[in-house]
């Protein structure tokens, strides 16, 4: 087929939204550290936009998209984007084959941005960035084949729109084996950790909402039906999810939070991204009602297993992703059929996709961590944990009086 126009317009927009996603997660993130690692916490996202960008055009696509070697990787046929042009590509035929490889670099570089809310304010930035290309190379590049490249769990037939489990189920088990390994910050437990500044973390939850109308939308690849299908689900499930969040506050702490809102947001943005495209918007409500009430109680239980995910990356991006997966094998109906369509087998796959990856990605992110610990130190000394990253690790402050 031909490049449409069309198309082409709706994908290059949509792009270029699912980059605005990593500086508003910068935000999110950064609004909800104390005031002295406001900076750290937001170049680990930045960071990701340089340190995966490099990867992704010398091998990161053709490992991930690539012709199928064994149902496990692709091969590096592809190796600096040769053969990528401005013509169709296998994947999307009717924009250039560069403008998907594009689009998926964006997912690729806000997956191991996520998982950085788990050790935020004490991991050394050093240690991050070499964390980061390992990330990428050995845990994100596999598992973005397996289920969009051509891999095992694609040809299984697990249903994955957008990346509830290539992206947040994946960063959500990566994210608690880097609570684990990483440890708890100090004071912890001891002392209150509040959010700094919570109009940073709206406004980063706006932008992330906004970009994600190109991340579910933009991943029917064209303009057409399915991209409308998408878009209207993201908005329904988001704006449920954080009203359910929310009222959960209200029954269960007497008061709703912005902070509840925002989290709440976020869950429905989660939770509906691996079945965006497969639900009709009835189904995206009752996925969006039970994301907010699930993430919220999944944070809670944090605090009984006593785990440092400093930003709860866990108990809304791996609950809410797990959800996710699992309400596409219960819900779909639309270009797929799920166990409400009469196909029950489309729960176990779904299952089957998000256990494993649950799975690969804690026990490959640990080794990862833990390598990295033999050759260096992973966290910062205690003199500058307690002064803040920002000094100890950049030199510089966030906010200044002068």
């Amino acid at each position: 087929m031909a490049v449409s126009s069309g198309d082409t317009s709706w994908m290059l927009a949509s792009t270029a939204l699912v980059m605005l996603m990593t500086p508003g997660l910068a935000l999110f993130y950064g609004g909800m550290v104390r005031s002295k690692n406001v900076l750290s916490t937001m170049m680990h996202s930045f960071s990701c936009l340089g340190v995966v960008t490099v990867l992704w055009v010398l091998f990161g696509y053709s490992l991930s998209f690539g012709p199928d070697m064994l149902g496990i990787i692709g091969t590096l046929d592809w190796f600096g984007l040769e053969g990528v042009g401005v013509e169709p590509g296998p994947y999307a035929p009717t924009i250039p084959h560069l403008l998907f490889c594009s689009f998926q670099l964006m997912f690729a570089v806000i997956t191991p941005a996520l998982i950085t809310g788990a050790f935020a304010e004490r991991l050394r930035f050093t240690s991050f960035v070499i964390f980061t290309a390992m990330w990428a190379v050995f845990v994100y590049f596999p598992v973005c084949h397996w289920v969009w490249g051509g891999g095992w769990l694609g040809r299984l037939g697990a249903l994955d729109f957008a990346g509830g489990t290539v992206i947040h189920v994946n960063s959500g088990a990566a994210a608690l084996a880097a609570a684990l390994v990483v440890g708890k910050r100090k004071g912890y437990r001891s002392e209150a950790f509040y959010p700094h500044n919570l109009t940073l973390t709206m406004f980063g939850a706006g932008l992330l909402w906004f970009g994600w109308f190109g991340f579910n939308a933009g991943s029917a690849l064209s303009s057409g039906s399915t991209a409308s299908l998408a878009f209207m689900n993201t908005q329904v499930a988001t704006a449920v999810a954080a009203l359910s969040w929310i009222t959960c506050e209200r029954v269960i702490r007497s008061k709703p939070t912005s902070l509840g809102f925002a989290s709440g947001a976020v869950a429905g943005l989660v939770a509906i991204t691996p079945a965006a495209g497969y639900v009709t918007p009835m189904y995206s409500l009752i996925i969006g009602l039970a994301a907010g009430v699930l993430c919220y109680f999944a944070i809670l239980a944090k605090e009984r297993f006593g785990y440092d995910d400093s930003l709860d990356v866990v108990g809304i991006h791996g609950a809410g992703g797990l959800w996710g997966a699992a309400a596409t094998g219960l819900f779909a109906s639309v270009g797929g059929a799920g166990l409400v369509s009469g196909n029950p087998r489309q729960l176990l796959v779904q299952m089957t996709g998000a256990l494993a990856v649950i799975l690969y990605s804690f026990v490959a992110t640990s080794a990862i961590l833990l390598a990295i610990g033999r050759v260096t130190k992973l966290r910062v000394e205690e003199e500058d944990e307690v002064q803040g990253l920002d000094l100890g690790e950049h030199g510089e402050t966030g906010y200044s009086l002068r």
